[in-house]
């Protein structure tokens, strides 16, 4: 008899949230992923570079040398565990709070600083990755995600799209356009819910009168799931059977990762002003980091030592990244209208040698008129 999937076993509507290690780092054997020591080691690694690079990149903007950020801080078992369940083939769709799930591609940090530094080469994404671009309008990708993953199964390409927003995304038109749309054509798409319990500085509460978001999945016809998504094994078991059923023609699963935001919103947020101190304290002792810490100590892994020589080596990275992104000259003015087709058409063309016109007007009339 098969045994049944994890991710139907938990009902979102009676309040059931999938979880293998609690804060304290102790494990749910039955529900313990076989994963090897290396694979843990990786996973933690992740989790520990999202980190430390999230908050490089909060510095580098405080100092002028990064335009506004998202920080990921909190959201690192979300993003790592559930990226670390695709496969090559499979295809990424981010939005705006993504470090970790980037990382996990192969998305040089580099290029990400360099996308947060207003650079047109920060998107460009590497040729034989499958990520898409970064949506910054909220939900939009979803819709785009949806399209890519039915457009795979029209090919017969067994493969699976993974998706992810934030609960404020679940109030937007292009989630439901999305999740109808999955819903009806059975596409393979895994959708990753990171809900940080604000959208910017609006409470869930304020958002749905849901008791959870992953229920709404049952409305379009689908299986949704809520796991504890500061429990990277829980959001890593979840997020790889849903990419194996999605795979295997079983059509869209709705994950939601319960989490929170432990920074602002972005570094034009003051998360101060709507959210207590005492709030934050409490599910700072719940945080990814600490958590998964103490499993891997508990099994013989982490260790002082290793702690130490693995945040020099990331230290390392980080310093490498930053100073190769900072020696990334600014780009061409025609670098606005040359990548959005293959081939420019003549529209877009004019748009290009009106502005570059312009430009070299402006810049006589600065010199003087020379």
């Amino acid at each position: 008899m098969m045994k049944m999937r994890v991710i139907d076993r938990y009902d979102p509507l009676k309040g059931e949230m999938l979880q293998i290690l609690d804060p304290e780092g102790n494990v749910e054997e039955d529900l313990e992923p076989e994963l090897g020591d290396k694979d843990l080691e990786t996973l933690y690694r992740y989790m520990v570079l999202t980190r430390m690079a999230d908050e490089k990149a909060v510095k580098l903007q405080r100092t002028g040398r990064l335009g506004t950020y998202a920080p990921s801080k909190g959201h690192e078992a979300a993003q790592v565990g559930s990226a670390y369940a695709l496969k090559k083939d499979d295809w990424m769709f981010p939005y705006f709070r993504d470090l970790g799930a980037h990382l996990v591609r192969g998305f040089p940090l580099k290029t990400f600083y360099l996308y947060w530094m207003g650079n047109e080469e920060g998107m460009r994404i590497p040729e034989g990755l499958n990520n898409f671009t970064i949506a910054i309008p909220v939900g939009s990708q979803v819709p785009h995600a949806v399209g890519a993953s039915w457009a795979a199964k029209i090919l017969g390409h067994e493969i699976a799209v993974m998706v992810f927003f934030g609960d404020g995304a679940t109030s937007e038109g292009d989630f439901h356009e999305g999740m109808n749309f999955a819903g009806v054509f059975r596409t393979p798409t895994v959708f990753v819910c990171l809900n940080n319990q604000y959208a910017i500085s609006v409470p869930r509460a304020r958002q749905t009168a849901s008791e959870t978001l992953a229920q709404k999945a049952l409305a379009y016809g689908f299986r949704g799931i809520v796991v504890d998504g500061n429990d990277v094994l829980a959001v890593y078991v979840a997020a790889r059977e849903a990419l194996e059923k999605a795979r295997s023609g079983g059509g869209p699963t709705f994950i939601e990762a319960y989490t929170y935001r432990l920074g602002d919103h972005t570094t034009s947020d003051d998360a101060r002003r709507y959210r207590s101190e005492e709030e934050v304290r409490s599910w700072e002792r719940k945080e990814p980091l600490l958590r998964f810490r103490a499993y891997l100590e508990k099994k013989g892994i982490w260790s002082e030592d290793y702690e130490e020589e693995l945040v020099a080596e990331i230290s390392e990275e980080i310093s490498r990244a930053v100073e190769e992104a900072e020696a990334v000259p600014p780009p061409e003015m025609e670098d606005l209208f040359r990548y959005n087709y293959a081939e420019m058409p003549w529209n877009l063309r004019e748009q290009m040698e009106d502005l570059r016109e312009f430009l070299s007007h402006q810049k006589r009339s600065e010199d003087g008129g020379r």
